[in-house]
């Protein structure tokens, strides 16, 4: 991620606006703790959350459908920031239609952020924070060191390498995912 330069930090509110003017229509833009954030990546990120959002998607038309997977650009409200994950999941049961909002309002399910060479730390580990806060499970994923950390607001945090197996807990049971399958070569 990067942060735009010469701004300053300003309210949720003037984000909101700033992101609908037409020089920004373009742009992944997020908003940490006060900050506009540009969120860049690379194509190796984006073909792992691809990856992910494939077997995620796999998973959920077997399952009988119950939830909606979003790509990177779709934008969720966490308390009070604006985050755009590369994946992300929202029951169903919650939003039973598919949502058309620039950001829903309803915290998601699962995020899953996967660390671009551009990702500040600090920014991903506050998003983790928040995420975690508003109930959601986290899966942070690292193609550089080809790992997934695992987070749920319930249970201490798991870290998993390419040896091991990714499951859905409660939120997606059944679902497992060998990690080596998330970073093809």
């Amino acid at each position: 991620m990067v942060t735009t330069p010469n701004l300053r930090k300003m309210t949720v509110e003037e984000f909101d606006e700033f992101v609908l003017l037409p020089e920004n229509t373009d742009r992944r833009l997020e908003y940490i703790g006060g900050r506009i954030v540009e969120v860049v990546s690379n194509m190796y990120c984006s073909i792992v959350a691809a990856m992910i959002i494939r077997w995620l998607g796999k998973y959920l038309i077997e399952n009988g459908d119950f939830g909606w997977l979003s790509a990177p650009d779709g934008g969720f409200k966490v308390l009070g920031d604006r985050y755009m994950p590369d994946v992300g999941f929202i029951l169903k049961s919650k939003y039973p239609k598919a949502p058309h909002e620039t950001w829903i309002s309803l915290p998601l399910d699962l995020a899953v952020e996967v660390i671009s060479p551009s990702d500040d730390e600090h920014d991903v580990r506050a998003k983790a924070f928040n995420y975690l806060r508003a109930g959601a499970v986290v899966w942070i994923v690292d193609p550089d060191k080809k790992v997934v950390q695992v987070l749920t607001p319930e249970a201490a945090p798991r870290l998993l390498t390419l040896n091991d197996t990714l499951d859905g807990g409660t939120l997606l049971p059944g679902f497992t995912l060998p990690v080596k399958d998330i970073f093809p070569e």
